[in-house]
């Protein structure tokens, strides 16, 4: 299956008109997104985890369009002519991305309509249209209205005693085509025929119902039957508007610009500032207008004209407006059968026993967690529980990018300050999206007596590092866990992430220098052990790239065998690759003999196998149940391989515009865990994808002869799933 090629994209070649180096970024990004499009076609997935996956590829859409189109637009607003890598202007951007988007969105109609929504029938589950409606179930909607719609909902007419109302941020509404009686005066949108004029109302459907009403039969048990929201209010609007004639009703829903301007140097107050951004992103422009696929188009040219919008900013949706909508359906039916089996997160054996002191645990050799596999909640809560109650313990030092809005460390940090313990939170206030959530959390740090820390300006603070310090008697000693993912329980149920507990004085005094680095603003130059970005990062990394191309000259006088366990070889795992830097140096490695592996959940930039370029560069992108966020870094220094583990992608942003960490990893089943997640994600042949150097993807198929067993037919997920739990038995 190969769903999308930079080849059917705008030529754009580099004056020079030598072979493009790189890919374009929103290109791939979309290219990713599709990817995750695939889990919904597969009916290898679960069926009522397609539905998920439908879901999912709509919220990255949101967010691509108000983050990257928005961002591209305000780029041609400015009047920015700057060519991407590969020689795209912003407008050549935003036509590619529509050339792109449309098939996807078919496709995903397609999927639905024709695919699920007939599997789900067979299985009992009805999402009906309301002409497959009984009598008795109309009267059902007909009562769920009166109960729990008609006091809710305001409609809004515009006319000049009322004003275009406001939309907010991807809310649905229903747009209205109203006729009064005769004599009104108040029309101001054009019919098809010229002549009439009809006035425009819109009518919000509340997001704190359920946007798929359970209309159930209670002659029909175990069957589960939907109706859609927004159908309930389509069919009872002459309740709301009594004695006007409804022409026409239309659901649409506009998204925003979040890609909003701010100038941290200026600003006197961090925290401020942030509050000014989220309001002025509740106001800013729109960037995207989705229509149903059989539109009114007065409406739509008034809505174009009303939201400053152009036509190759509308997008008719041949199926359902917002699939975000299915996450309802999919936490409602319960049906084991029809969703991945329950995955209960395995407690790591060295933590299996509950009254046993962790800090004599860690004490005793490093431990390697790895999530959702290996339990977030026995391992990295209870690391900061028992801080808190732990009366050795006298500090705790915690940096937050994202965390849950029950997150269980608010408490343990708020009950350890109680207590007496200095305790410090580093909470990043410009997390996207996550903002106002952390303002909120800071805040209350904050009235709990937590030292808070509002990053760096000009930063954000990524890096996923804890300690704690715990007088022992030989003085005091640090703690620490150094980790890929955020401190943030749901997602750690739901994202592939590594964490390192550890007392080697080797990483924790280079994180004790990070902490004062960031809280106390100290200017430090470089770190002995630690990969800190945006100080010592990248070189370090090239550093390594550099060693591995010159033991590339050693193995060729030995004759170049490819099985020589000194040969030289890169192994990296990542979310996305962009860096320029980072990606010439590999091909420089490519070109030296160096065999680069890299597996990229997200979009890649380089382009792999290309001859005299990276024809020792292969790209995996391992997309399934689980989403692939954890970052190994592998370099074979001549048979003595080094591993390190850590926040950041080789992302230009992650290199240079933020506080990251990367640690080594020393101890030897550590290092043997990492060895095995690189091997396996390789091996993958039934969620892993190839790409080809025009940033196609080709998804694996597993040989003939593949253990049943084995990574190949199982996957990724699955095969650590099942190696966990048998080494748990």
């Amino acid at each position: 299956m190969k769903p999308l090629s930079t080849a059917a994209m705008p030529p754009a070649a580099p004056a020079s008109g030598e072979p493009n180096e790189f890919l374009n970024r929103e290109v791939q990004w979309l290219g990713f997104n599709e990817r995750v499009l695939a889990m919904a076609l597969d009916d290898r997935t679960p069926l009522v985890e397609r539905l998920a996956f439908l879901a999912i590829f709509n919220s990255n859409l949101d967010e691509y369009f108000q983050k990257r189109v928005g961002g591209l637009k305000r780029q041609i607003k400015a009047g920015l002519l700057a060519r991407t890598p590969d020689g795209m202007t912003a407008e050549d951007q935003l036509k590619a991305i529509r050339q792109l988007v449309l098939p996807m969105l078919a496709r995903q109609a397609e999927c639905f309509k024709q695919n699920i929504r007939p599997a789900l029938r067979d299985e009992g589950i009805f999402l009906l249209e309301w002409e497959e409606l009984t009598d008795a179930d109309r009267a059902r909607c007909e009562a769920y209205f009166r109960t729990h719609l008609f006091s809710v909902l305001t409609p809004l007419a515009v006319d000049p005693g009322h004003p275009f109302p406001f939309l907010s941020n991807l809310s649905t509404s229903l747009g209205v085509m109203l006729r009064g009686p005769r004599g009104a005066k108040r029309y101001d949108v054009p019919d098809d025929d010229g002549e009439d004029r009809l006035q425009f109302a819109r009518v919000k459907v509340p997001e704190v119902l359920p946007p798929w009403v359970p209309i159930n039969d209670p002659d029909q048990p175990g069957q589960y039957r939907f109706v859609r929201l927004l159908d309930i209010i389509r069919h009872n609007l002459d309740d709301l508007f009594e004695g006007m004639e409804i022409k026409h009703a239309e659901p649409f829903r506009i998204t925003r610009n979040a890609d909003v301007e701010r100038d941290e140097e200026d600003a006197e107050d961090l925290l401020e500032l942030i509050n000014q951004e989220l309001r002025d992103r509740r106001f800013a422009n729109a960037v995207r207008l989705e229509v149903d696929d059989s539109p009114h188009h007065p409406m739509n040219r008034f809505l174009l004209g009303e939201l400053g919008l152009r036509q190759d900013d509308v997008y008719e949706m041949p199926g359902e407006l917002d699939y975000t909508d299915l996450w309802t359906i999919h936490g409602s039916v319960s049906r084991p059968d029809l969703k991945f089996p329950k995955w209960t997160p395995v407690v790591p054996e060295r933590l299996a026993d509950e009254d046993a002191n962790m800090f004599d645990v860690i004490r005793s050799g490093d431990l390697m967690v790895h999530h959702p596999y290996e339990s977030f909640a026995a391992s990295v809560e209870r690391f900061i529980s028992e801080a808190a109650n732990d009366p050795k313990v006298v500090a705790i030092k915690l940096t937050l990018y994202r965390t849950g809005p029950d997150s269980p460390f608010i408490p343990s940090l708020i009950r350890a300050a109680e207590s007496g313990k200095q305790v410090v939170c580093l909470v990043e206030l410009k997390a996207r999206f996550d903002e106002e959530r952390n303002v909120q959390l800071a805040r209350r740090l904050e009235k709990a007596g937590i030292h808070v820390v509002y990053g760096l300006v000009g930063l954000k603070t990524h890096t996923k590092t804890a300690m704690v310090v715990r007088h022992e008697p030989d003085g005091m000693r640090v703690y620490a866990h150094v980790g890929t993912g955020n401190y943030h329980a749901k997602t750690a149920n739901l994202y592939t992430d590594l964490g390192l507990f550890t007392t080697d004085p080797r990483i924790t005094d280079d994180l004790v220098e990070l902490f004062h680095f960031l809280t106390g603003r100290s200017i430090k130059r470089d770190f002995k052990h630690l990969l800190i970005a945006p100080i010592s990062m990248r070189r370090r990394f090239e550093e390594m790239i550099d060693r591995e191309v010159a033991h590339a000259d050693a193995w060729r006088q030995r004759g170049a065998d490819p099985e020589d366990p000194k040969r030289p070889m890169i192994t990296a795992k990542m979310n996305q690759l962009e860096d320029q830097r980072m990606v010439r140096k590999l091909y420089e490695a490519s070109n030296a003999g160096v065999q680069v592996d890299l597996i990229v959940r997200g979009f890649c930039c380089l382009r792999p196998g290309v001859p005299g370029l990276s024809e020792h560069v292969t790209v995996t992108s391992v997309i399934g149940r689980f989403l692939e966020h954890s970052r190994i870094f592998r370099f074979n220094n001549a048979g003595d391989p080094e591993y390190y583990i850590g926040s950041a992608d080789w992302m230009y942003r992650n290199l240079n515009n933020r506080v990251e960490c990367i640690t080594p990893i020393y101890d030897r089943a550590a290092q043997q865990q990492l060895q095995t997640i690189l091997d396996v994600s390789l091996q993958d042949h039934k969620r892993a994808w190839e790409m080809d150097a025009d940033g196609g993807y080709t998804q694996r198929t597993s040989p003939k002869g593949a253990d049943p067993e084995g990574p190949a037919a199982l996957g990724t997920h699955q095969y650590l799933m099942n190696r966990t739990r048998s080494a748990d038995e």
